[in-house]
């Protein structure tokens, strides 16, 4: 059998390689607490459940739809983006809807990359990152900060070549939490423009921030929208739709024709009643996310400083947004004599119960991350197991 280069060169995704192991764990029996992959434990909200079921009795779900979604949820993408980001002149011809908001970032990376195109990933960066460049052609290039967790045009320009042609902005930051700020995105923006480089911002858990902190995309630092800025999106965090399968990317009009035309020959459309779900979420009663931000704000505080208390887990920022705890295990590796963070993690689920990922998926060592995307009494039993688990190697 011949399988490509490119096939054998993929990893497979670590947050669902280990949520579907500790989901085969808890259909065996064993209690089970899975902080591994970045799910809300919410229902979707009525209204857009109820919108997708007149979808299907209208018989609006039966057929093929536009490559790039049906003309009326890519005005109301346009729409929403012009109040949510204060940009002028955005239509229907500025959106492609995809089938999740990975594939909003896939067909991108389809799109603006050839083969050696060399795109700078911030460390600590989301999984598919990598994967999705390198199946591009593209090279992903790692590029550490500091304690911040946020890059600096400092730490861009130390890898900038030649051969760089992108760069992949997410804020609020998955695994960190972390937000940069208008300065700090402002200094970014300038970088990019002088090299002129292309920026794909990652905003997904915009709409997901707590205790005061403000959310601002590289985006709206210009009344419209440049040309080099692409805004990946979706509703599976902010409206609880996951499985729903609904992303977009908000670019210029070329780009979009672009991505259009690879969409219809990778997934000739998104899914129909997908659709209509996320049209409703975007144009419909709205109060269900400030509960669900609540919900997350409240678990956070809470579980906070009960992973603080943990022997040898560190936290040095509190996450603003998203919902995630990515602590330095250092110390738990040297109090435990457990050599690595996969280690670690590994016996952290056969033994303490509790499913995480080894921060190592991330692009960083000896850290992991916890999801906090769930009830409150599973994440204080979650925090309760790890520490006990740790205690013991203080005796």
């Amino acid at each position: 059998m011949k399988i490509s280069q490119r096939a054998q060169q993929l990893q497979p995704s670590a947050t669902m390689k280990v949520s579907a192991q500790a989901k085969q764990m808890i259909a065996d029996g064993i209690d089970v607490i899975n902080l591994g992959i970045g799910e809300p434990d919410f229902e979707t909200p009525k209204n857009i459940e109820n919108a997708a079921i007149a979808a299907i009795k209208a018989g609006k779900a039966s057929f093929y739809t536009p490559a790039a979604g049906i003309p009326q949820l890519r005005t109301a993408v346009a729409k929403r983006t012009v109040e949510d980001y204060g940009l002028q002149g955005l239509t229907a011809q500025n959106v492609a809807i995809t089938t999740g908001a990975k594939m909003a970032l896939y067909s991108t990376f389809q799109a603006i990359l050839d083969p050696g195109d060399e795109v700078l990933l911030p460390e600590p960066y989301w999984v598919s990152y990598s994967e999705q460049i390198k199946l591009a052609g593209g090279v992903p290039v790692s590029v550490p900060v500091g304690d911040s967790f946020k890059a600096t045009p400092a730490d861009l320009e130390a890898k900038l070549t030649d051969k760089t042609v992108a760069f992949v902005l997410n804020s609020p930051e998955n695994p960190t939490g972390v937000i940069y700020d208008q300065s700090e995105l402002t200094a970014l923006n300038d970088w990019t423009q002088k090299h002129n480089i292309m920026v794909v911002t990652d905003d997904i858990y915009g709409q997901l921030v707590y205790n005061g902190a403000d959310f601002t995309s590289i985006a709206q630092l210009s009344d419209e929208l440049d040309p080099r800025i692409i805004i990946i999106s979706g509703g599976s965090k902010t409206y609880s739709m996951t499985g729903w399968r609904m992303g977009y990317v908000v670019a210029d009009a070329q780009l979009i024709s672009k991505i259009s035309a690879f969409l219809s020959h990778a997934t000739g459309n998104p899914t129909a009643v997908s659709q209509y779900a996320l049209l409703e979420a975007f144009t419909g009663d709205q109060s269900q996310v400030e509960v669900m931000r609540k919900a997350f704000e409240d678990r956070l505080n809470t579980v906070y400083p009960l992973l603080n208390d943990i022997p040898g887990f560190a936290l040095k920022v509190k996450p603003q947004g998203a919902f995630y705890l990515f602590p330095d295990i250092s110390e738990a590796l040297k109090i435990s004599g457990i050599p690595t963070a996969g280690e670690l993690v590994s016996r952290l689920l056969t033994e303490a119960h509790v499913a995480l990922v080894d921060g190592s998926a991330f692009g960083v060592q000896n850290h992991v991350r916890i999801s906090y995307a769930t009830d409150l009494d599973s994440l204080k039993k979650a925090m309760a197991r790890i520490k006990a688990f740790m205690v013991q190697f203080k005796d």
